[in-house]
């Protein structure tokens, strides 16, 4: 690589991998398989752990999830919701139980449990009662769905007397694969949303605006930690703590085994691997956990994951079927896609008949054909994809496909960039991206106008209703009255549905403007630092680009957006309909702690951990979960982290009590 190649594919990764995270996380729709996901992750680490210098505060290796939607409030956790680690093979595990050496000494038990193929989910009882339901959201802020999570019949709304004070469970939401089936055929019966597996259709059921939508759907929930205890009982193990939930009747794993050995756990590894559906529910893994809460203590964790668990991923799941045509779909952007239309073929329990095949190139080098026998796997049981041919099978007549030099949409031609492996419609008027983009617009991650769906959108286009974002604000309601579908009660919710969405925040409004390259992050860090959309018009593209976040590749996508004419004058139409331009502008503090590296740990009285790491960060400074050389201060409040306190006596770096740390925050200065 060329010294400025790390820097670049580094920016690059972050945007790929920002975007995915929002397809995952935020509208439950991802277009890509988990395995291809991790694919990402792992060369942005590698890059970053050659390249420590392009490591940034909002990198995802740093960070867990994706951002909570806009559709319910945010709630913070009371300790970080983290990701986990990876693995794939017995090896790897061996390699985990190795680093755990570093920490920890003595004998170590694990606990193996099937890993859910659901959302994780925080519960929050006080005083005996549910208090509050979170998503884990990005791992420190996520979305309160009491509401919703409260109509589960297999979540506890009470817990016995006597239990404790407060009670923190996370775990599980699921949907088992038989309530799977039977809602897929309610609503291919009635002409509704059907879910490509469990996983997206517990998603959906658990994000409805009405819990009674929620409530008919039969969804179940699974407790796999106690994430914190005030006035119960202290533990040692973490099997006891399962005991203990089960018993205060909450549902809990039956399947899950305490082993003694990596050895042990490997063969557990291997057996549900070998027998995944043989139970009601969709699983992709096995969670293996430190039993000893003490030596979890010990471990700790990095910025993302807990040191004292590992997820043993499964292969993923393969079968051929027939390749019958491969087509082109057109995106809001004008990006041409290719997929593959197959033969359906039931590939780890769900029925497939599409999958993505990305570009031009990957079509080129996995050289399938229509006509084709081909191998489709489920990775990560999410999106399929189109591994390659079965050669030995090819008919010997086929042809290898070209990719179309026309929009089958419009007609008009396609362009490759150069120096990338994207084709775009170059057709700004195409009625594909027309559609799309209004879609995308309306979209609940963008203005969240329910009732503008795609199809709807479709309609208004086709009769002459909408042709741009800035249509929706002056629409025709008497003429949509008139179409079939539509009365008086669907029309009024409808306008009441737009009428909200003008009060949307600002980075909402710049992810619905579809701008190149800039995602629902990138979005808040610009609204963020900007204040108000006619800042971010006028900025100089290197004002853009110094944003923390943000980088060239994006800086010149929106300066290319708003430069445009056309563009300029849907702004100028959506600020005459009273749309909110103005962003949440944060107050600006002294950097005191520029440069500067401060680590936290232990129980502080005057922040929260999160509060802490947002002062450190609000004033310059990196907040990561380790010492190292470069720490500037280790902050200890009660009950520290015995390895970071080792390590930062081993290596010298000064200790700071919490008048110390004060002092540092508001100086920059040791004291």
């Amino acid at each position: 690589m060329a010294e400025s190649e790390p820097a670049r594919r580094a920016a690059e990764l972050r945007e790929l991998i920002a975007y995915h995270n929002r397809r995952y996380y935020e509208l439950d729709e991802p277009e890509i398989t988990d395995a291809e996901f991790d694919e990402l992750v792992a060369e942005l680490a590698a890059i970053e752990l050659e390249h420590p210098e392009l490591v940034t505060e909002t990198s995802p290796t740093q960070r867990v999830g994706g951002a909570p939607v806009s559709l319910f409030s945010e709630v913070r956790h009371r300790t970080p919701m983290m990701s986990l680690d990876k693995t794939t093979t017995y090896e790897e595990l061996l390699a985990w139980g190795k680093r755990m050496e570093r920490y920890i000494s003595g004998q170590v038990t694990f606990n193996c449990e099937l890993k859910f193929d659901g959302l994780a989910m925080s519960l929050l009882y006080e005083g005996g009662r549910l208090a509050r339901a979170a998503t884990r959201g990005n791992g420190e802020v996520g979305e309160d769905v009491t509401a919703n999570v409260a109509t589960i019949k297999a979540v506890p709304k009470e817990l016995p007397p006597g239990a404790a004070d407060i009670v923190e469970v996370r775990g599980e939401i699921y949907m088992t694969v038989s309530a799977f089936e039977e809602l897929n055929r309610q609503q291919a019966e009635s002409g509704g949303r059907t879910f490509i597996n469990p996983r997206n259709a517990a998603a959906g059921s658990l994000r409805q605006k009405d819990p009674a939508v929620t409530a008919g759907r039969d969804l179940s929930f699974c407790a796999y930690q106690l994430g914190d205890v005030v006035g119960g009982p202290d533990f040692e193990f973490h099997h006891e703590t399962i005991e203990w939930l089960a018993g205060l009747g909450f549902p809990v794993s039956p399947y899950a085994e305490h082993v003694g050995t990596l050895e042990e756990v490997d063969r557990y590894c291997k057996q549900w691997a070998s027998n995944r559906h043989k139970v009601n529910f969709e699983i992709d893994g096995v969670v293996v956990k430190v039993d000893d809460l003490a030596q979890r203590r010990e471990l700790g964790a990095t910025s993302h994951a807990p040191r004292w668990a590992i997820a043993y991923k499964f292969p993923p799941e393969e079968k051929t079927t027939l390749l019958k045509d491969i087509m082109v779909s057109i995106g809001r952007t004008g990006k041409a896609t290719p997929f593959a239309v197959l033969e359906p073929v039931v590939v780890g329990g769900a029925r497939v008949g599409l999958a993505t095949l990305h570009n031009e190139d990957q079509v080129r080098l996995k050289d399938v054909r229509p006509g084709d026998t081909v191998v489709v796997r489920r990775a990560g049981d999410v999106i399929p994809e189109v591994r390659g041919p079965v050669l030995s099978l090819r008919p010997p007549e086929l042809v290898a496909w070209v990719f179309p030099d026309r929009c089958p949409i419009c007609g008009s031609p396609l362009q490759r960039l150069e120096g990338e492996a994207d084709t775009y419609c170059i057709n700004v008027d195409c009625p594909g991206q027309q559609v799309q983009r209004i879609s995308h617009f309306a979209s609940r991650g963008a203005m969240d106008i329910e009732g503008l769906g795609e199809r709807t959108v479709g309609l208004f286009c086709n009769e002459g209703i909408l042709s741009d974002v800035a249509d929706i604000y002056s629409l025709d309601f008497d003429r949509v009255r008139k179409l079939e579908g539509f009365a008086d009660l669907s029309v009024a919710n409808l306008a009441g549905a737009i009428e909200a969405s003008k009060s949307r925040p600002l980075a909402n409004l710049l992810v619905g403007l579809s701008v190149r390259h800039l995602g629902a992050n990138t979005s808040q860090l610009l609204a963020r630092s900007f204040g108000h959309l006619d800042r971010i018009m006028e900025a100089r593209e290197e004002e853009i680009a110094a944003v923390e976040g943000i980088g060239p590749v994006i800086a010149a996508s929106i300066k290319k957006f708003f430069s445009l004419p056309r563009n300029r004058q849907v702004v100028e139409r959506l600020r005459s309909a009273g749309l909110n331009f103005e962003g949440p502008r944060q107050a600006s503090l002294a950097q005191t702690l520029a440069g500067k590296s401060v680590v936290v740990t232990g129980v502080l009285q005057r922040w929260s951990r999160e509060e802490a790491e947002a002062a450190i960060k609000a004033r310059g400074g990196k907040a990561p979960g380790s010492v190292s050389q470069k720490t500037t201060a280790l902050v200890v409040g009660a009950d520290p982290g015995g390895a970071k306190l080792t390590k930062a006596t081993q290596l010298g770096v000064p200790v700071l009590d919490e008048e110390g740390f004060q002092h540092l925050l508001e100086t920059g200065e040791l004291a």
